[in-house]
């Protein structure tokens, strides 16, 4: 095999003219025979038994050669992707240029990994929020936490708004039940629109034990066998009860913390919420200058790399769906969107990761950045810690390789934001004006 030429085309491509000597192509000729010989009657010889001299005088020279240009194609591409030193993105189109006892030539145009020229990285200008904790905010953890430790109560009185309801019920259409419209001791928060139209409200003023028929017309988009049909429901109360919420005071503050003290409590949340926002602060401000590095880059991306990129998008999608139970097919049916929609909406987003993905390449060659073993592993142990794993189903179920590519994707948005100037981001009228409330308080 030899390369007889390597053509650099648009849109990062190479055109390879590869040609396979005829020493090369009789032993594929060869093996095409052995492979082929089985299915080939020839009168007087048993399946498999003819020589391959006769197989060729009764169907010609050529029988065996579009077999073996398959089995000499594939080794002879990778070997001339080897000998040029490329670095090819996705499949190649192959055109078969000529074939014969001569041997074969063809030429594959293929994808390669694109030029990139980096535009600034350093000094760069992104905005930052200022992290302001006020008492509003501690309050509404602390009503979030008092939700969470809150319990159900029975109540001896009718139906309101906002209680939980227990029931039976039984939908019918014309005096039939129909199918999915019954259902006993079902906890019902009224007042929440979990189910049709009119059928919360009509409950409020019942009481346990009370049974009634409530009128109901189902909307015109509902299910096509009772979209805007009037049916009745018949109800019966089992139970009220309501939420009772704990008072947010010092017995509540021992209740939920290792405090003894509301006020210590809420200076711990304020604390939290404080690291938790400057946090959120600093990897919105990392997003912001990240995105401005790969938008500057210069580099003639092949539509394959996004292709691919596309595809792998939409192999995660898929996986996130069924993790959440729901079949790919179904969500298409939901959406009303065909698979070729969803991936076709893919490709833009797909082109702004691959820009990433170029740009932190490039930083890191400009950097030479590295990742020592001890980075990794001290990496994984932080990964082990967050997540209550032993380092060894770690190790085990998380490759090395994705974690080193992690801290060395680290490192350079480190390098950009070490060297990035943060500037006050635009605040809404009515929030400076709510901060100088409080500040005056």
């Amino acid at each position: 095999m030899s390369v007889k030429s390597c053509e650099k085309l648009e849109k990062s491509k190479v055109a390879l003219t590869i040609e396979v000597s005829a020493e090369d192509f009789e032993v594929a000729i060869n093996k095409a025979y052995l492979k082929m010989r089985g299915k080939m009657n020839i009168p007087g010889f048993r399946p498999g038994k003819a020589p391959r001299k006769i197989v060729e005088s009764m169907y010609g020279a050529e029988v065996f050669y579009e077999e073996a240009v398959n089995i000499v194609l594939p080794d002879a591409y990778e070997k001339a992707v080897s000998d040029e030193k490329l670095e090819v993105v996705g499949y190649p189109e192959v055109e078969l240029e000529n074939c014969g006892k001569d041997g074969v030539t063809f030429k594959a145009t293929v994808a390669v990994y694109p030029e990139v020229k980096l535009g600034q990285y350093k000094g760069l200008e992104a905005p930052k929020a200022n992290v302001k904790v006020m008492a509003a905010d501690v309050n509404a953890r602390l009503k979030e936490m008092a939700e969470r430790n809150s319990r159900m109560v029975s109540v001896e009185r009718a139906v309101k708004k906002g209680d939980i309801a227990n029931i039976d019920f039984e939908g019918f259409d014309n005096g039939v039940a129909f199918d999915g419209g019954k259902g006993e001791n079902f906890d019902l928060e009224i007042g929440s629109g979990s189910f049709v139209p009119g059928f919360e409200d009509q409950l409020i003023g019942m009481k346990v034990g009370q049974e009634k028929d409530i009128d109901i017309t189902f909307p015109e988009d509902y299910t096509p066998e009772l979209a805007g049909k009037p049916v009745v429901f018949h109800v019966k109360v089992n139970e009220v009860k309501v939420k009772e919420v704990p008072a947010i005071d010092d017995e509540f503050a021992k209740d939920v913390s290792e405090f003894d003290t509301l006020k210590d409590l809420k200076a711990d949340l304020k604390k939290k919420i404080t690291e938790d926002r400057k946090t959120a602060a600093q990897h919105a401000f990392e997003d912001a200058l990240m995105q401005k590095v790969a938008d500057g880059i210069e580099a003639d991306i092949p539509e394959d790399m996004v292709v691919l990129q596309s595809q792998r998008m939409m192999e995660n999608f898929k996986q996130q769906l069924a993790a959440q139970g729901i079949p790919f097919d179904q969500y298409v049916k939901m959406t009303g969107m065909s698979e070729d929609a969803i991936q076709k909406e893919s490709m833009e987003p797909a082109l702004k990761q691959v820009r990433m993905d170029l740009a932190v390449a490039a930083i890191v060659k400009a950097e030479n950045l590295e990742a020592s073993d001890e980075e990794v592993e001290n990496e994984m142990k932080n990964i082990a810690e967050k997540y209550g794993m032993d380092l060894e189903s770690i190790k085990k179920y998380l490759p090395a390789s994705e974690v080193k590519e992690q801290v060395i994707r680290e490192k350079v948005i480190k390098t950009v934001a070490d060297s990035a100037v943060a500037v006050e981001p635009e605040e809404k009228a009515e929030e400076k004006a709510e901060e100088k409330k409080e500040d005056k308080e």
